[in-house]
């Protein structure tokens, strides 16, 4: 009986902490950019986006592909951040003087206004404080943290830092 008794107390303790633990991500900085590189298995060209529901950078080839890609215009004078979900999915919340201000301002950031969201994450500057839609109603903070815009390899090379929060 006490055998029993041990074995059903060892197993009520044992079992919960059996569970997984979710170590998904729901905050942190990233860096994408719009290098691109051979998949070996489908012998095409891609790059990484971020992908906010993971927590990482992903393929534009993955299931399901990045919530965020970083392009230019063909410039090396404008970065852009833009959606796969085919949705206007930003909307712009300031430009702000310094890394101080902008991080005030997106660390206190809990319940905006959004008076009309945009395609595009367009004109791409540091200290810019930015909120993401994802199709399925998710939404995302972000605060560009660093740019850099260069010519690379004979390519305008693009990449964006920034800060993010998701609400998954």
């Amino acid at each position: 009986m006490k055998r029993n008794i041990l074995i059903l107390l060892f197993a009520v303790f044992l079992l919960p902490s059996c569970r997984k633990v979710n170590d998904i991500p729901t905050s942190g900085t990233a860096t994408i950019n719009n290098n691109s590189h051979l998949d070996q298995t489908l012998q095409t060209y891609t790059y990484d986006g971020f992908l906010f529901s993971a927590g990482k950078l992903v393929s534009i080839l993955d299931t399901p592909p990045p919530d965020i890609t970083l392009i230019n215009d063909g410039t090396l004078q404008n970065l852009i951040l833009e959606a796969d979900n085919l949705e206007n999915s930003f909307f712009k919340v300031g430009q702000y003087s310094s890394a101080s201000s902008a991080k005030n301002v997106f660390d206190t950031l809990t319940a905006p206004v959004v008076m009309q969201w945009v395609v595009w994450a367009d004109s791409l500057k540091p200290n810019q404080v930015w909120l993401y839609k994802s199709g399925n109603e998710h939404y995302a903070k972000l605060r560009v943290v660093s740019l850099v815009s260069e010519a690379r390899d004979s390519r305008n090379y693009a990449e964006c830092t920034f800060e993010w929060v998701y609400q998954p």
